[in-house]
């Protein structure tokens, strides 16, 4: 297996795959994707500063990219750049599979995109909290696109409004993950969390898993829980 870290301008990814050609084109693909945000950024400055969601016909694109990001923020009634890192890691993945791929990982600050034909171990890193770097998720093989997407209110340079030490979602659909990881993160309590839970049950994603502090707050399917000794040196960051 082949790990690397690529950092193009403030994307920081981490990337796993078997061939340099899988690698090459993942690392393509998601200066692409940046290109292509930073110039609807240009033509619409909103799009990258707006805490709220904008409309696809306000931008009239038909750019996969950016209705990626606008639906999803418009499910999670975020800003659009709440779902930059792990649309970004989503355009890699599909690009590795084109190149062939059927193990591909790309880890973009924590939102992960990949597809696997073997078990896939991901580590959580939640801040200060007990259990930080002491328990993984396992996820099955799989030959479809799956993300795992976490937000961090004491960890990481994102905007949060909340005090989650983490908030992780799953999802098919990797902008939406990543959005409402950053909407669960603003406003995750370690009780009383039922209009969150009403929202999220129509929202597509799979589930959701919480921690702040030593409170563990789980909605729907989460994958196998595992004990595991998180390398801090594998986590991808600047």
């Amino acid at each position: 297996m082949i790990r690397e870290h690529f950092r193009y301008k403030t994307t920081i990814t981490t990337i796993l795959a078997e061939s340099e050609i899988h690698i090459g084109a993942a690392k393509e693909a998601m200066i692409s994707a940046r290109q292509e945000i930073e110039r609807t950024i240009l033509d619409y400055p909103l799009f990258g500063s707006s805490l709220e969601p904008l409309f696809p016909d306000e931008l009239r694109t038909e750019s996969t990219v950016i209705n990626r990001m606008l639906n999803a923020s418009i499910s999670a009634g975020t800003g659009p750049m709440s779902a930059v890192a792990g649309t970004i890691a989503w355009s890699g993945v599909e690009a590795m599979i084109d190149a062939g791929a059927k193990y591909a990982v790309i880890d973009n600050g924590g939102d992960i995109a990949f597809v696997s034909d073997r078990p896939l171990k991901i580590g959580l890193y939640s801040g200060n909290s007990a259990i930080s770097k002491k328990m993984a998720f396992v996820l099955p093989p799989t030959d479809k696109i799956y993300g795992v997407c976490t937000s961090s209110a004491s960890v990481g340079p994102s905007i949060s409004f909340g005090t989650a030490d983490s908030t992780t979602v799953f999802s098919s659909d990797v902008s939406l993950a990543d959005a409402w990881a950053t909407y669960t993160c603003n406003i995750l309590t370690p009780n009383k969390n039922e209009s969150l839970i009403e929202k999220i049950e129509t929202s597509g994603v799979d589930g959701l898993f919480g921690v702040i502090d030593d409170i563990i707050i789980k909605w729907g399917l989460i994958p196998k829980i595992t004990s595991a000794d998180v390398d801090e040196r594998l986590i991808t960051s600047g």
